[in-house]
């Protein structure tokens, strides 16, 4: 009978012990794998593209080879051309040497250009967009600016204009300067080649397709024929597998560009859109499980581990209302007013995406930047501003550093007291005063 119960004591304990240990051993293995996503890259970020909110980043803030995804910023800067009417779609373009020397070179993504021949913008700008085409990219810069060595200056001006960091361009396409047959860019080493950190590259997407969504109707299309209908035409097969109908297609892909370099390794900005919730992904030198960085499936997979994090474990959650009060700053002081006080409140609504089961975690406080205001106070002037921290742990941002927090404005105007009425506040305040003084 003792050993029995010896033996049942000694089994419970045994079972405790292995259900504690399964417990304690499941929750490192959760954290961790929110961590990493078992994506093999060098660096990555996901976003979402509506707000900018960063949902995951991985290395983000290191400056890696780009390859090819240093077009989305020649695209960018055409598409403001375009629209600025500097440049019209069929202008025409005639083939520099450069340009023409680059385009036969058929060991990198080109379409063949004749030296004696004309191009519209429109099919140099599909021959980028689609087929990453190096020579067509160049022939855009060249329109653009007279020479790729002055487009640089632009490349460089617009980057500073969209708060990137970490970055160097030498040149518009994203080949090392090697690939240029001693052609490259004034100034420029003769392997250089174009650098920027993932946040950089996210922010550089985000800024495009809020400018410029139109690309999204170039980006999407799954093939091409250049020059159809002439002895040089050509089918300009995508790059990006993920689009509908292509090997890798995933649910609403739709952009937006791979690169490729010895470099670089295998890279994709990408970008996709299901219901009204649009990510942007970015992968840096991806690689396979087997640390294989040539393998194009790599870049792809890792994309999918990303928006399948994005849309499967984050939805958009409204944090604060538009009209909100917070307990505590209600009111701000007002100085020679006919009211001594001016109700203050959340200025616009404020929904971002947050992980699903973190929604109850995060909170909103006021900060006030100014503690009095002076009368005569205006309707909607600000006074501060709202701070969003999430509890359950690390929040990475927003991805673009000119996005405003939100505001906490005046909700009511008050007027300034008349002078009669400042007259005998004067006087009160003098008495006042002495009497404390006396007292």
């Amino acid at each position: 009978m003792k050993n029995l119960q010896k033996n049942t004591i000694m089994q419970l304990t045994l079972s405790v012990v292995m259900f504690v240990s399964m417990i304690l051993l499941a929750i490192p293995h959760q954290a961790k794998a929110a961590e990493n996503l078992g994506i093999h890259a060098k660096a990555a970020i996901l976003i979402d593209a509506d707000t900018g909110k960063i949902l995951y980043e991985k290395n983000a803030g290191k400056s890696l080879g780009i390859a090819s995804m240093s077009k989305m910023m020649t695209e960018y800067i055409l598409l403001d051309q375009v629209k600025a009417g500097k440049i019209k779609w069929d202008q025409k373009y005639k083939v520099s040497d450069y340009a023409y020397k680059i385009s036969q070179d058929r060991a990198l993504s080109n379409v063949p250009l004749r030296a004696d021949g004309e191009y519209t913008i429109r099919e140099l700008y599909d021959a980028m967009a689609i087929y990453s085409a190096n020579a067509a990219t160049i022939a855009i810069a060249e329109t653009i600016a007279g020479s790729e060595t002055e487009f640089l200056k632009l490349m460089n001006k617009k980057a500073k204009e969209l708060g990137l960091t970490n970055y160097e361009f030498f040149n518009s396409s994203g080949l090392n300067n090697a690939q240029l047959q001693g052609m490259q860019p004034a100034g420029t080493p003769n392997k250089g080649e174009n650098k920027m950190s993932a946040r950089s590259v996210a922010l550089l997407a985000y800024r495009l397709l809020k400018d410029h969504p139109e690309v999204l109707e170039t980006s999407s299309i799954p093939s091409k024929v250049f020059r159809k209908g002439t002895d040089d035409a050509i089918k300009m097969d995508n790059w990006n597998f993920m689009l509908k109908g292509l090997v890798f297609e995933y649910e609403g892909v739709d952009g937006l560009k791979t690169g490729t370099t010895d470099y670089a390794g295998q890279c994709f900005t990408g970008t996709a859109k299901r219901g009204n919730t649009r990510l942007i992904s970015v992968v840096m030198d991806a690689t396979d499980a087997d640390g294989n960085n040539e393998n194009k499936k790599a870049r792809f997979d890792a994309t999918k581990a990303l928006f399948d994090y994005g849309f499967n474990q984050f939805s958009t959650e409204k944090i604060v209302s538009k009209g909100q009060t917070f307990k505590g700053n209600e009111t701000v002081a007002v100085e020679n007013g006919k009211e001594k006080q001016v109700k203050v409140a959340a200025k616009e609504e404020l929904s971002m995406m947050v992980k699903t089961n973190d929604a109850k975690e995060y909170t909103a406080n006021v900060v006030l930047d100014k503690k009095s205001l002076n009368a005569p106070v205006k309707k909607g002037e600000v006074v501060g501003h709202i701070e969003v921290k999430n509890k359950a742990g690390k929040d990475y941002g927003f991805i673009d550093p000119k996005i405003k927090a939100l505001e906490v404005v005046t909700t009511e105007a008050v007027e300034e007291k008349g002078w009669f009425t400042k007259v005998f506040s004067a006087i009160g305040d003098f008495f006042s005063n002495l009497w404390n003084k006396v007292f």
